[in-house]
């Protein structure tokens, strides 16, 4: 049991897949399609394994996070500015989702106006933010950890009243689309799965755990990350799938239900008020729980590819500004998470080639450098990524 203690950076991480931009994108896609998407979550969250333990890896052997690394080899400035600018846009968009559904959520439950509620929202984030800057990296994972087993039975609740048909299940697991619809939302989901600003900040997260001390031998605590990333995708895998399966199940061909909030009160209607406000508990738990882990990663990308270090306020105010934009303007929440998935989609390959580029170089893991298969795995997931990026390209084209 003494091993639980060295568990926590995973859970943190894996809070940005149970963030409200999941919740959208695998909500209408069990609205729209059924079942026929569940594939897509298995094996998102397959890849994901595996690129969160080569993350926290790089930045548990070589006490540095993955943006650290890249600011150092990125000679070229220009080159370097480049590369944060793109990393950058892809945190903002994380933090669109994030303050959207916390937004969203804050309305549900108490009639906030949107632009308020994503006011709360991020100064919520600025005070769980605090806790890591003031109180350490461990207190910061107990918060974060609690907001996560809101998130779990918020969103699971609703199986046990109403559980999903065993063969549409089955169904779902053969790899398919229907049209470019599906293949949007496919993007989204595995946008939302495999998020590039997770994979920046976990290389960190072990980092801060770890840098003043190594309670164990290096061995060891690589053993401890294994778990720790097999607990945190095994609850993440699980809640994103009992999401896309609740709207499977009893959204669709509901008219409406194509929004948070009509998905909401299509829940409510039919499995109960309580189910309905578990529903909208566990996305205001996602979204204060994922926009301070996003702001985190924002301010370490920021850190390792520029050595710049702002006030955290001052960083989170600016990078409020976009979210609390589209709520002003009344641009539909829903709609703005799903895109805001695409944006994480097309920004996985600039962070995880890199990835599997360093974890597989002998110079910079020394003895725990990647085996071949694991490199092999990491390109074929790259790879994938990247093609489904391209074919979503040609369908959005073609069909404009």
């Amino acid at each position: 049991m003494r091993g639980v203690s060295l568990l926590g950076p995973a859970l943190v991480a894996g809070v940005a897949y149970l963030d409200p931009g999941n919740v959208a994108s695998n909500m209408t896609a069990g609205a729209r399609y059924g079942y026929l998407l569940v594939w897509v979550v298995l094996s998102g969250n397959a890849m994901a394994w595996l690129i969160q333990y080569l993350s926290a890896k790089l930045g548990l052997v070589t006490g540095n996070s993955l943006p650290e690394l890249l600011g150092a080899r990125i000679r070229h400035p220009w080159a370097r500015r480049a590369y944060w600018l793109q990393a950058e846009l892809v945190a903002m968009a994380t933090d669109i989702a994030e303050v959207l559904g916390g937004a969203v959520a804050l309305q549900l439950l108490f009639g906030i106006p949107l632009l308020w509620g994503g006011v709360l929202t991020g100064a919520v984030s600025i005070g769980l933010l605090a806790v890591h800057s003031r109180r350490g990296a461990r207190h910061f994972e107990f918060v974060i950890i609690g907001l996560m087993l809101l998130i779990v039975v918020g969103f699971v609740a609703g199986l046990l009243v109403a559980p999903p048909d065993p063969a549409g299940i089955a169904g779902g697991i053969l790899p398919r689309f229907t049209d470019s619809g599906s293949v949007l939302l496919a993007a989204s989901i595995l946008g939302a799965t495999i998020m590039p600003h997770a994979i920046y900040a976990h290389s960190a997260l072990v980092r801060d755990r770890f840098r003043d001390s190594r309670p164990r031998p290096l061995r060891t605590l690589l053993t401890a990350t294994r778990w720790d990333v097999t607990v945190a995708m095994l609850i993440a895998g699980t809640v994103n799938l009992a999401i896309l399966l609740l709207a499977a199940a009893n959204l669709a061909g509901v008219t409406g239900t194509d929004s948070l909030e009509g998905a909401h009160a299509a829940i409510t209607a039919s499995l109960g008020g309580v189910i309905g406000t578990l529903f909208a508990v566990g996305l205001l738990a996602s979204g204060l729980a994922s926009t301070s882990v996003g702001a985190y990663a924002g301010a370490e990308i920021m850190h390792g590819l520029l050595s710049v270090r702002i006030p955290l306020l001052a960083r989170r105010l600016v990078t409020l500004l976009p979210a609390l934009t589209i709520l002003g303007a009344g641009v539909d929440p829903t709609l703005a998470l799903v895109l805001s998935q695409v944006v994480l989609s097309f920004g996985i390959p600039f962070a995880l080639i890199p990835l599997v580029a360093l974890t597989a170089q002998r110079r910079t893991l020394g003895a725990h450098v990647n085996r071949p298969v694991t490199t092999a795995l990491g390109i074929l997931f790259s790879v994938l990524i990247i093609a489904l990026n391209a074919a979503l390209l040609w369908l959005v084209l073609a069909a404009g």
